[in-house]
């Protein structure tokens, strides 16, 4: 199995922290924008598109900070990626960022760079901050 490459992506939104957190932790928040449908038992995160589930585990949470998965198929492959959506609050400026970090296979970097685009472009719209 090839290695995954680490990548981080800084999205600035027009929201509060607080808010966001909403839309970043909870299953219903999360299928406003990130899945057609967010279900969880638990640690256990089902996510559904278009009719195809994906399981992830909830590896950690700080309220009001970040929220961290790792894919349940990484976790069979005992690997050790994860995605990780952090809110990140300027101290002087006050502006509030998502910071996504995410692994993908080398060739599919543009790809997954344009879905979280496309992801956060979503979360945006939903928060009247596009």
């Amino acid at each position: 199995m090839e290695d995954k490459i680490k990548f981080e992506m800084e999205f600035p939104i027009h929201a509060s922290p607080q808010l966001l957190f909403q839309y970043i932790s909870t299953p219903s928040g999360l299928s406003e924008w990130f899945a057609d449908n967010v279900n969880s038992r638990g640690e256990l995160f089902t996510f559904i598109w278009d009719g195809s589930e994906e399981q992830a585990r909830l590896l950690s949470k700080k309220s009001g900070e970040r929220i961290k998965f790792r894919w349940l198929s990484d976790e069979e492959d005992e690997a050790s990626y994860y995605f990780e959506i952090r809110i990140q609050v300027d101290e002087i400026t006050k502006d509030v960022s998502l910071i996504v970090t995410d692994f993908i296979d080398e060739d599919e970097i543009e790809e997954a760079k344009m879905l979280w685009d496309n992801q956060i472009s979503g979360l945006k719209q939903v928060l009247g901050s596009a």
